[in-house]
């Protein structure tokens, strides 16, 4: 039969390998157009949020989320990350902040329901962290690498925090997400220059 027939056409007509090149060019690419925007994002969120948050020059560097992994790390551990580690900490990172973003969104929904800029900016974050997800999947499968499993980073998410604390727990977020994209656009540069088309 026909059904029978599409099952068994994978087993004889072996597909060549698929190279990394394509896929990390892809991610490359998506990267750095992410890199573009993560700026305005941030700078769109804080505006938003009213004092302190639109003060000139804030900055709160030592605000983190522990359900997020933080991108800074030092040249030497980063530089000896293998093309496994490398990888699978971008995924683990970017499944968290697309579903921080949600997050993020839901809260901003609710205390910035006027804001349709700044919803529509953190909703395209989001489908972009989700779009380098599935690139760096690709990347791991042509490299024959196994895709760590999609977990909830989120977990439990105490639903009675105050607005003071969601707007901190959105900073720190958009803030990731420019310092993780930037991480992302190193980490695969070197890919890129180890896998050349």
């Amino acid at each position: 039969s026909l059904y029978l027939l599409s099952l068994l056409l994978p087993l004889l007509s072996p597909a060549a390998p698929i190279s990394p090149a394509e896929p990390i060019s892809q991610a490359y690419s998506l990267a750095l157009y992410m890199q573009k925007n993560t700026s305005t994002l941030l700078q769109t969120y804080l505006q938003y949020q009213g004092s302190p948050f639109s003060d000139p020059g804030f900055s709160a560097p030592e605000l983190q989320l522990s359900s997020l992994p933080p991108a800074a790390v030092s040249f030497r551990i980063w530089h000896a990350l293998d093309d496994v580690e490398r990888l699978s900490r971008g995924q683990e990172a970017f499944l968290a902040l697309s579903q921080h973003l949600q997050l993020v969104g839901d809260d901003q929904s609710d205390l910035n329901p006027g804001s349709p800029i700044l919803l529509a900016q953190l909703a395209t974050a989001r489908l972009r962290a989700q779009g380098l997800l599935g690139n760096m999947a690709a990347i791991m499968t042509a490299l024959g690498l196994p895709i760590p499993p999609e977990e909830d980073t989120l977990g439990l998410v105490p639903f009675g925090a105050s607005a003071f604390e969601r707007k901190c727990r959105g900073y720190i977020v958009t803030r990731e997400y420019g310092h993780w994209t930037d991480r992302a656009v190193r980490d695969l540069a070197l890919l890129k220059a180890k896998y050349p088309a």
